[in-house]
């Protein structure tokens, strides 16, 4: 049972401050989550892959994902009497508390953090594309103070205390990603098929073919992944043994995933259809024109990455007031979240300016955090808890995505070299996901989470 301290610095931490939540706060939260722009990178994706291994992908991701994140959301709440409001809680529970923290809190910074950075890089190449399409003629504006500039924005909303007091800012990134994703595949419908477009493979050697399919696998798993806050977002709505928290977030995971449909097929398959192999790794890069249309297309990027640099710096605010309060013994106040938020969000502004190629160099070695975070830690964990052959179509799905986990990364770095090489074209965006199942043992009725493929 927790102390009235205890309840009290809990009801103050921004996860579990507020419980009020809707279905429809899940829904926007997670599509603010999980479109990003990399949305706009798909049809480059599409021509590495080529018509028929880019269709089957991108049709596979979407319903994989779609099923780790209903596991997610029913692991939420297993143990009956308890909430995993956060990750490493349920990491704890999995594994331990001292490993479950080991395992867990790394990955999910390195993802957070990261994902971040890389919004503070793609919010000031945005704003400094928007600048340069709307006044083609004035005196051009380093990047760096473009970064700056979109980073102040977040000086002011990192203070608000919790995801649903970000909801409205959540809902307008989430209505901004929907109209982007849009104006990118109606653009490409309204040019139409290029006289000159060409679907071939792109590289002129198989060791480069090969080379680039790998890397537009881990384009498209980063550009599905969006899993990383769902825990934290269910733990934001009420639940009560009748009404679990359960049945109104996955209302809101399948309004969010059809939202995710309209938005990333129509943009890889369209702008794939109209430009080919020609197609840019931005598809807004290679449209241009009408220059109107695609400012307001790079303003709306702009709202839709404020609004994902928040739901994923929710939990990072959570981790370190939690450090604060209740390893240092800082009392809770606004005094103490102003300044540690204020550190925060400077430093990954700082990281920005410095690394303006951090999401090359991010889909690098987040593939690898992709890895172990998403399949390595389980794979034992079920190979001691589930029968080989009750569990086996489940075993099998694990060493593939472990497969895929290894190949993706490897082609990745040409993402970093691309943005050194072109330091105004975008840099796009990589987020992570990962689950881990809990013990058996401890939770009997998380059996019924996984498909009986023994038939």
């Amino acid at each position: 049972m927790q102390t009235e301290k205890e309840k009290s610095i809990d009801d103050w931490l921004p996860i579990t401050s507020s419980r009020n939540a809707k279905w429809w706060y899940s829904a926007f939260h997670n599509v603010t989550a999980m479109v990003g722009a990399g949305v706009l990178s798909l049809p480059f994706a599409m021509s590495e892959l080529g018509w028929g291994p880019g269709v089957a992908v991108l049709v596979v991701s979407w319903i994989v994902t779609l099923y780790t994140l209903w596991q997610m959301v029913e692991m939420h709440e297993m143990v009956p009497g308890k909430r995993f409001d956060r990750y490493h809680e349920l990491g704890q529970h999995a594994f331990g508390d001292k490993l479950g923290l080991w395992i867990v809190v790394p990955q999910q910074l390195v993802v957070e953090v990261g994902v971040d950075i890389v919004y503070m890089v793609t919010g000031g190449k945005s704003l400094k594309k928007f600048h340069e399409l709307v006044c083609p003629g004035c005196t051009p504006i380093r990047q760096t103070y473009f970064i700056i500039i979109f980073g102040s924005s977040h000086l002011v909303l990192s203070q608000l205390p919790n995801f649903n007091s970000i909801s409205g800012v959540s809902l307008a990134a989430a209505v901004m990603s929907l109209s982007y994703s849009t104006i990118a595949w109606g653009a490409s419908a309204d040019r139409g098929k290029q006289a000159d477009v060409e679907y071939g493979y792109r590289a002129s050697s198989t060791a480069g073919t090969v080379f680039n399919f790998l890397s537009a696998l881990g384009n498209v798993a980063f550009a599905y992944a969006g899993h990383n806050v769902v825990l934290e977002i269910q733990a934001t709505m009420p639940s009560t043994p009748e009404k679990p928290s359960k049945k109104p977030m996955w209302k809101g995971v399948i309004v969010a995933y059809v939202v995710v449909a309209l938005c990333y097929f129509p943009v890889a398959l369209v702008g794939y259809w109209a430009f080919g192999n020609g197609v840019k790794d931005n598809i807004l890069i290679t449209l241009d024109k009408p220059r109107w249309l695609i400012a307001m297309a790079n303003m709306f990027v702009v709202v839709h990455v404020i609004g994902s640099y928040q739901i994923y710096a929710m939990p990072v605010f959570d981790m370190m007031e939690t450090v604060l309060v209740k390893k240092l013994h800082f009392p809770p106040g606004l005094t103490l979240r102003l300044i540690a938020r204020t550190v925060y969000v400077a430093f990954t502004m700082f990281i920005a300016i410095t690394f303006p190629f951090f999401g090359g160099l991010l889909g690098f070695f987040g593939g690898f955090a992709f890895a172990p975070t998403t399949y390595f830690v389980s794979i034992p964990f079920l190979s001691f808890s589930f029968s080989h052959y009750k569990h086996r179509c489940l075993l099998y799905h694990k060493w593939v995505c472990i497969l895929h986990s290894f190949l993706a990364p490897s082609g990745l770095p040409s993402t970093s070299q691309e943005d050194l090489h072109h330091p105004g074209d975008y840099v796009d965006d990589f987020v992570s996901y990962w689950w881990i199942e809990a013990d058996h043992s401890r939770g009997p009725g998380l059996q019924f989470l996984f498909l009986d493929c023994s038939v």
